[in-house]
């Protein structure tokens, strides 16, 4: 194929992508009610599962729970909510599409491949895409809302009350979450490097101490806030991910 060929086949990808998109947007918009109330202000009230499960874990050991959390949102902007809705309803789909939008691009690459490497590059992608869902997972129930407590009753002094504007607890929630699950991608990222010998778990083991220091550097970068409690809630699970990936790789030799 041609460069224009190949070209107007990465248009059909996202094209068909997009669609997906769109659709699921129209019908996420259409469930306001429980997307927002349900999902997106769940960690805002004592009620959320991580919340019960620490002041229970808590309790058991014989200590004192946790004080009762009530994180009350205002907003300051009169179009705010509105073009929130629509933004909120495109990260979800984006999100729930991201399954057929990896299938899309693993049709789109699978051509260049010989057959030894679809077979390994089919089985990252699908690693991939289940990596991704359990970073948004680990996001939404563990980093934001632990961020989301520390942060959201933090205070210098008595005198000052937190009025958490709509737009920046959104802002934080989708930004925060998205990228969890973005980068719990690594291990998969550095599976198909691996398989293509472009990656090997020797050089990954080399350079250990020095992707400490990077990875704090990067989660510096992407954390909303750049407070240390998030920089170390983002940090500490990027490690880990540097671990696993060293696992799945394999020296080329081998």
């Amino acid at each position: 194929m041609s460069f224009w060929e190949h070209l107007d086949e990465l248009r059909k990808v996202l094209f068909k992508s997009a669609i997906l998109v769109v659709v699921f947007m129209a019908a996420i918009f259409s469930a306001k009610d429980f997307i927002f109330d349900k999902i997106v202000f769940a960690p805002i009230d004592s009620d959320f599962p991580l919340y019960r499960l620490i002041d229970g874990v808590l309790q058991r050991l014989g200590m004192e729970g946790l004080e009762p959390f009530r994180l009350e949102l205002i907003n300051i902007d009169l179009s705010a909510q509105f073009f929130i809705h629509i933004s909120t309803s495109f990260y979800f789909a984006l999100v729930l599409a991201t399954p057929f939008i990896l299938y899309q691009f693993w049709l789109f690459v699978k051509p260049a491949l010989y057959a030894e490497e679809k077979r390994s590059v089919i089985k990252a992608f699908s690693f991939g895409g289940i990596l991704f869902f359990v970073g948004v997972l680990v996001g939404y129930y563990l980093i934001f809302p632990l961020t989301l407590r520390f942060l959201g009753t933090y205070q210098v002094s008595a005198s000052v009350a937190n009025q958490i504007s709509l737009q920046s607890y959104i802002s934080m929630f989708i930004w925060l979450i998205l990228i969890i699950g973005v980068v719990f991608e690594m291990p998969s990222l550095s599976a198909i490097l691996s398989r293509l010998g472009i990656l090997t778990k020797s050089f990954l083991k080399k350079y250990r101490r020095h992707a400490v220091v990077i990875l704090l550097i990067v989660a510096a970068l992407i954390t909303p806030s750049g407070d240390p409690f998030t920089l170390m809630a983002v940090g500490v699970p990027l490690y880990a991910l540097y671990e696993l990936s060293i696992l799945v790789c394999r020296d080329i030799d081998k």
